[in-house]
């Protein structure tokens, strides 16, 4: 990990890495509230926010891709959409062009526990977000997706390396 450099950068950089480290933190604190309450476990979280985030940008996900997305067997995939779908947090939907193909959605029901939960923390965001100028979110949501593709490229670095060690007879998690 980065260690406190003694150069005005280094120490930046330093900060920086330890504010990710403790917003991270935060930010799993805070998924493991809402799953707690709502009886979800961390796959089951993991995959509300894969079908959220597709949902965000207009690209609704597969149960094919959701196992991928979470290194899934189709199997456990299938447990888990059905285990969501019946404490109504998301619903399965044919597409309209090939009946054979299912979308997933956020269920009228699990959007309206997920709003009233994190409404708050969207509340916060905005604050803090209202603090800078247009230009100075351009920078930080460039170096934002820079990390985010960094740290999706490590774990697909991490998940390929636990995949070639041998077998324990079992599945990587």
């Amino acid at each position: 990990m980065y260690r406190r450099r003694d150069d005005p950068r280094g120490r930046m950089v330093a900060d920086i890495t330890n504010d990710l480290r403790r917003y991270s933190v935060h930010a799993q604190h805070i998924g493991h509230a809402f799953a707690g309450l709502h009886g979800l476990n961390a796959t089951d979280l993991h995959a509300l926010i894969a079908v959220m985030d597709a949902e965000m940008v207009g690209d609704p996900i597969t149960p094919g891709r959701l196992g991928e997305r979470l290194n899934l067997s189709s199997g456990s995939v299938t447990a888990l959409i059905d285990r969501l779908e019946r404490a109504g947090h998301i619903r399965r939907d044919r597409d309209t062009a090939d009946r054979r193909k299912v979308f997933l959605h956020y269920a009228d029901r699990g959007a309206e526990l997920a709003r009233s939960f994190f409404g708050p923390l969207g509340r916060r965001t905005d604050d803090v977000m209202d603090r800078y100028t247009d230009a100075e979110l351009e920078i930080v949501h460039r170096f934002l997706a820079d990390m985010v593709t960094s740290m999706g490229e490590h774990r697909d670095a991490v998940r390929a390396a636990r995949a070639e060690t041998p077998s324990t007879g079992r599945r990587p998690d």
